[in-house]
């Protein structure tokens, strides 16, 4: 064996017995628990494995092959422009997520999403900022309107609608679409379309001279920086149709609605029943604070998409035939749960653990297990999982959101 051919080897070897005998000594952030697993000798993402220890180290209640339920927006592409950036999760990156593509935005003071529409709906929660958005509708109606922190916003599919960000320092917002396939590069935008129509029959539609189109974007503008639009009362245009009717509003501000109160936490609920544009996407803002969960409930009616946008939680998922899987969640992170599969959020942080649950549908609908097993014949239930009737009998039988 050639002299450089067994120092190399040699090296390896003394690389590897460093590795075995530092994994040795670290027990606390590897795939061991008790006598299960082993330490790991191979290469490492120690950042990546302290956000998912139960990835890395699973509870024995785990099992089967239920697929993966996170992506966060840490890992998606950003798409930059002068005037803001914009990144999604589609079922592209979570290819679970069949029924809701989500979009996280950033424009500017003054930076602009054009002009545009979809054939998805368009849903969105307002993360930080002021924005003021435009809608114009079927019949004519046309909608201008302010939002802030906690608001929400629904354009249904076709309406064509804008975002801009005021000052002073733009917004940011959650975008969701109800299609998981979805993604904002399928946009149908004004500039797009301008460029892709011949100028004589753009002339001809408007009865102006052709040449006023010679400047007109030859591509796409998607975000732009503009000026700031003037104060709200100075940009409403009165529309012939007459002021758009209140159940055809647009935005809704859901943190000013009265919450559902528990001793750990509080949910806010927005759907057709209280928001009555939004027929097609249900939404509850949940907060939990430190050391309560999200009770163990399923959602009989839709699939659950979420989004995490404070703290850290824990998940864990029961697929019936003997699976369930945990995942751990923190801020800027999206999960999702198919439709009846029960299932918990933990708050595993010192901080409120604050998410949204969206589900494509027109009503938010939950089944509590706890409130199911008070609610049926106690002696039934006690034999059915040989535990103390007492303890069943103990259950309260009103729905309680946050345990």
């Amino acid at each position: 064996m050639p002299d450089t051919t067994r120092r190399s080897l040699l090296a390896g070897a003394m690389v590897l017995g460093a590795t075995a005998a530092a994994a040795a000594q670290d027990q606390t952030n590897q795939p061991i628990e008790g006598k299960r697993g082993a330490p790991i000798l191979g290469p490492r993402n120690p950042p990546r494995e302290a956000q998912n220890p139960d990835i890395l180290r699973p509870p024995p209640t785990d099992s089967g092959g239920i697929p993966n339920l996170r992506f966060s927006y840490a890992d998606a592409h950003v798409k930059m422009r002068e005037g803001g950036w914009s990144r999604e999760v589609t079922e592209r990156e979570l290819p679970i997520a069949t029924t809701i593509a989500g979009v996280n935005m950033r424009l500017t003071k003054g930076g602009v999403r054009e002009l545009h529409w979809h054939k998805p709906d368009e849903w969105a929660f307002m993360l930080a900022g002021k924005a003021r958005i435009t809608g114009f509708d079927k019949d004519g109606y046309n909608f201008v309107a302010d939002v802030g922190p906690g608001d929400l916003w629904y354009f249904p599919s076709g309406i064509p609608h804008s975002i801009q960000g005021l000052a002073p320092e733009g917004t940011e917002f959650l975008l969701a679409f109800t299609d998981g396939a979805f993604s904002e590069d399928s946009t149908f935008a004004i500039t797009d379309m301008f460029a892709h129509f011949p100028p004589d029959a753009l002339a001809k539609n408007f009865g102006v001279e052709q040449s006023l189109f010679d400047k007109t974007p030859k591509h796409e503008k998607f975000i732009f920086q503009a000026t700031e639009p003037p104060e709200l009362s100075q940009d409403v245009i009165k529309s012939p149709a007459g002021p758009i009717p209140s159940d055809r509003g647009m935005s809704f501000q859901l943190t000013a609605q009265k919450p559902i109160e528990s001793p750990g936490g509080k949910v806010r609920i927005a759907d057709s029943s209280n928001f009555p544009i939004s027929t097609n996407l249900a939404a509850a803002l949940v907060e939990v604070n430190p050391g309560h969960m999200r009770e163990i409930h399923w959602h009989p009616n839709a699939d659950e998409w979420q989004y995490f946008a404070a703290g850290r939680g824990r998940m864990t998922v029961f697929g019936a035939a003997g699976t369930a899987r945990t995942f751990d969640y923190q801020a800027g992170d999206v999960g999702y749960v198919p439709k009846s599969m029960p299932h918990y959020v933990e708050n595993t942080g010192q901080e409120p653990l604050r998410f949204l649950e969206l589900f494509r549908a027109p009503r938010f609908e939950d089944i509590s297990l706890t409130q199911w097993m008070a609610l049926t014949p106690h002696e039934l239930v006690a034999q059915h999982l040989d535990i103390d009737q007492q303890f069943v009998n103990s259950l309260p039988t009103d729905k309680r959101p946050i345990v």
